[in-house]
């Protein structure tokens, strides 16, 4: 155990978020998500939410404040401007949690899964909420 570590941070997770460098993104994906097959490495936290994992992540990585999209989630199939569940409650922990908040911005479907192919890991959670997906771009801690 560590002290002031999340817990629902594995040490793989510890691993990925310590080796990726400024601008590297990683993926908090829900239960539904292509992880596995997408390619990067994945990250398995099946007995957490997307949430819980947003939140924990947070707390140990900043998001970058050199780009205006450091937060991106998939956009809703047919209906674009809608704003998911899981989604209205990333912002709100982007707000309470980030060292630099950002609005989160949003990718066609397709594009994110793409976006999503190029990140540096997948952490695939147990998160039922549909569209609970968020790409992070990590930052710099000055």
């Amino acid at each position: 155990m560590l002290r002031n570590i999340d817990p629902i941070l594995s040490p793989e997770l510890l691993y990925a978020l310590r080796a990726m460098g400024h601008g590297d993104e990683i993926v908090i994906s829900d239960a539904n998500f292509p992880g596995e097959s997408l390619g990067p490495d994945c990250v398995r936290a099946d007995g957490s939410t997307a949430s819980d994992m947003l939140r924990a992540i947070l707390s140990v990585m900043p998001l970058d404040s050199f780009v205006p999209d450091p937060a991106q989630t998939m956009q809703v199939v047919g209906d674009p401007d809608k704003i998911p569940e899981a989604v209205a409650d990333f912002q709100k922990i982007i707000d309470q949690t980030a060292d630099h908040p950002a609005k989160i911005s949003t990718l066609e479907r397709f594009a994110f899964y793409e976006r999503a192919a190029g990140a540096f890991a997948i952490v695939q959670t147990g998160e039922r909420r549909l569209y609970g997906n968020i790409i992070l771009k990590k930052g710099v801690i000055g």
